[in-house]
């Protein structure tokens, strides 16, 4: 997906600047593929096919509508900061999500970070600006890219607590979440593409008529969905630890691909920055693992003396 978005957004053959738009027709078919879904569960087993029915409640919307904010500002940031960076230095341009993720719990919701935690996000910061000091050096270095994706991660982190926030209003329920969340994505991006000019953009883009064009617009749309829907089952049947580690996996696989697919040269200290990175990352991870699996444990210790000493035992 990451791959099509760079095509779409900054294309020589397309020549299409309009950003918004990209992320506005991937939430739509998003919102399609939903409705579309909930209403085959009426003809299909729910053995063979797992949907929830969906429809359309304004109060639920109104209740969605700032996690949709916060969607608009993350989806958008991070196909701007796509635009403006190469895709192998994308994993490193938008990596502060975790490092936003510590200071955004500790100030809105007062929760502390243990030292190696901590030491793990230093490690992440510290491939970031190797990494800026190396695309610099190279000479194909996007300040504006790199705004957009501290912007990008700023808006993941806000995402994450404004989804647990936000959960109780659509049952619990990840799929309806996401169709109320698109629904009002598609309308709040309406006036945003008046306001920057995409709609005159669109109107001269001589690829209008082209199916290949849809093709790869909707294919995007797809890719994003199934993006979620994999997520989802991913966590279900294992845990966020893993979805996490395999998220590591996938942008250093992400990063490879695109400096072959790309024909790119780089230096051993850019290497170093993206391996720094995904290793702050996966090290962050690893740490919020063991710190889990340590509480549970004396959840589960603290459970069995109190029923012992209730049993006189």
């Amino acid at each position: 997906m990451v791959f099509l978005n760079k095509y779409l957004l900054d294309s020589p053959s397309l020549k299409l600047d309009a950003p918004l738009f990209v992320t506005f027709y991937q939430c739509l078919v998003t919102v399609l593929l939903c409705k579309a879904l909930s209403l085959l569960t009426l003809v299909i087993p729910s053995h063979m096919l797992e949907f929830p029915s969906i429809r359309f409640d304004p109060k639920v919307l109104r209740s969605v509508l700032p996690l949709s904010v916060v969607f608009i500002g993350m989806i958008t940031f991070n196909n701007l900061c796509l635009k403006h960076l190469g895709v192998a230095f994308y994993t490193v341009g938008r990596c502060l999500s975790t490092v936003f993720n510590v200071l955004l719990s500790y100030i809105l919701l007062k929760q502390t970070t243990s030292f190696y935690a901590l030491l793990s996000c230093g490690v992440i910061l510290g491939g970031f600006w190797l990494g800026i000091d190396q695309e610099g050096a190279e000479g194909t270095l996007s300040w504006a890219g790199i705004f957009y994706g501290v912007l990008a991660s700023v808006c993941v982190s806000l995402n994450a607590i404004y989804t647990k926030k936000v959960l109780p209003a659509v049952d619990g329920s990840i799929w309806r979440l996401t169709f109320y969340n698109n629904v009002n994505a598609c309308a709040l991006f309406l006036p945003l593409l008046l306001v920057f000019g995409e709609v005159g953009t669109l109107i001269a883009f001589d690829k209008l008529n082209s199916l290949h064009f849809w093709g790869m617009m909707t294919l995007g749309g797809i890719f994003g969905f199934a993006i979620g829907y994999v997520t989802g089952l991913q966590i279900k049947f294992t845990s966020p630890l893993t979805h996490n580690i395999s998220g590591t996996a996938k942008a250093c696989a992400q990063t490879v691909l695109a400096v072959f697919y790309y024909q790119q040269v780089k230096s051993v200290l850019w290497w170093t920055s993206n391996l720094m990175v995904l290793g702050g990352s996966f090290s962050y991870t690893w740490v919020k693992g063991m710190e889990m699996r340590k509480t549970q444990d004396q959840s589960e210790q603290t459970n069995s003396t109190e029923e012992k000493n209730s049993t006189g035992v």
